[in-house]
């Protein structure tokens, strides 16, 4: 079967989770209102594509790629975005659900998690370099030798991040979430 090759469609309100995304690449696409859940997205290409208020849960993404990816008002529960290709993605969330999702080993270097719900996401030896977590919550996620070079946690909530187990340079953090840096010596802030 031949892959197909889709630009600047606008994909509105389709229940992909009874019949499949096509397989081949989207570029510069619109997805609105759209259900991916448990659906199987491997070998897809999105390039400079949208997703608006669509549901991604559990969705399969094997071998798929996402390049300048933008994500708004998603739910994203429990995707192994570790199984994507690993070559030039890149994303953006804003406002979206990623609880229970895992980045394992990924290079993510600038992408940004914005008043996001990121909770026990795994981020274990990913290179989160220069990302942006402004406003988000990242309650009981993990960090082990991650790169968090000039990421950005200055307005992040609930993250526990051991300084001794990441790499670190130049990161942000604000004076008022310090609690999550020292949470490992057992200590009170007031």
């Amino acid at each position: 079967m031949e892959e197909v090759f889709i630009e600047e469609k606008i994909f509105n309100a389709i229940d992909f989770s009874k019949n499949d995304l096509e397989k081949g690449e989207y570029f510069s696409c619109l997805f609105k209102n759209c259900n991916f859940f448990e659906s199987n997205l491997s070998n897809i290409i999105f390039e400079d594509c949208e997703f608006r208020d669509c549901n991604l849960s559990s969705v399969n993404v094997n071998n798929t790629s996402f390049q300048a990816a933008y994500f708004k008002d998603c739910k994203i529960l429990a995707v192994l975005f570790s199984n994507i290709n690993p070559f030039l993605n890149s994303f953006y969330f804003d406002n979206c659900n990623l609880n229970y999702s895992s980045f394992y080993k990924l290079k993510l270097v600038s992408s940004r998690f914005m008043n996001s719900q990121l909770e026990e996401v795994d981020f274990v030896e990913a290179d989160l370099s220069s990302c942006n977590f402004s406003n988000s919550n990242l309650q009981l996620s993990k960090f082990e030798n991650t790169k968090i070079n000039k990421a950005d946690f200055r307005s992040a909530i609930n993250f526990t991040l051991d300084l001794e187990l990441n790499l670190h340079h130049k990161t942000l953090f604000s004076k008022d979430n310090l609690e999550g840096l020292l949470s490992k010596y057992n200590i009170s802030i007031g």
